[in-house]
C-alpha cells in the first residue's frame, strides 16, 4: 500500500476481500496461497521490512483459512455460511493488525500508542466485515453466472 505504516493496516478491505474469496474458491489453502503471493509482491515494495511483510501476510492468509475451516464457513456444495465467514475474516483481520502493530512496538519501530491500538482494532472490525460481506456478494454472483451457463 501507498500509505505509511501503521495507517496502512487500517485499510485492508481489499486484502480481506481477496483472501476470503481465495478461501471460497480454493478451500482451505486458498487464502494462504493468495497471501503468500501478495506478501512477496509487497516485500519488493518494502524490502527493508520484507521478513515482517511476508510473515504477516502469511499469518493473515493462514488465519482466514483456519478460522473459516473451524467455523465451517463454506459448505460442501458451495453454500456459504455468511455470518461464519464474516466472523472468520473479521477476527483474522483484528489478530493480524494488532500482531503487526505490537511487533513493530516490540522491535522499537513504533512507539506504543493506545489511540493507534484502538483505531487498528476498530478498523480491523470494519475492514473484516466489509471484506467478508463483499466476498459473499461476489461469490453469489459467481454461482449465479455458473448456474445460468450450465442451463
Amino acid at each position: 500500500m501507498v500509505l505509511p505504516s501503521p495507517i496502512d493496516k487500517a485499510f485492508v478491505v481489499v486484502q480481506a476481500l481477496l483472501l476470503s474469496l481465495g478461501y471460497l474458491l480454493l478451500g482451505a489453502p486458498g487464502a494462504t496461497y493468495i497471501s503468500l503471493i501478495g506478501g512477496l509482491l509487497t516485500a519488493f515494495w518494502r524490502a527493508h521490512l520484507a521478513p515482517f511483510t511476508i510473515a504477516f501476510a502469511l499469518l493473515y492468509g493462514l488465519s482466514i483459512d483456519a478460522l473459516s475451516s473451524v467455523l465451517k464457513a463454506r459448505g460442501v456444495e458451495g453454500n456459504v455460511r455468511q455470518k461464519n465467514l464474516i466472523a472468520a475474516v473479521t477476527i483474522s483481520t483484528i489478530i493480524v493488525g494488532l500482531a503487526s502493530y505490537f511487533s513493530a512496538v516490540v522491535f522499537e519501530l513504533l512507539p506504543r500508542n493506545p489511540l493507534i491500538e484502538m483505531s487498528i482494532l476498530i478498523s480491523g472490525v470494519i475492514s473484516g466485515v466489509i471484506g467478508g460481506y463483499f466476498s459473499i456478494v461476489i461469490w453469489k454472483k459467481i454461482l449465479e453466472r455458473s448456474d445460468t451457463r450450465m442451463c
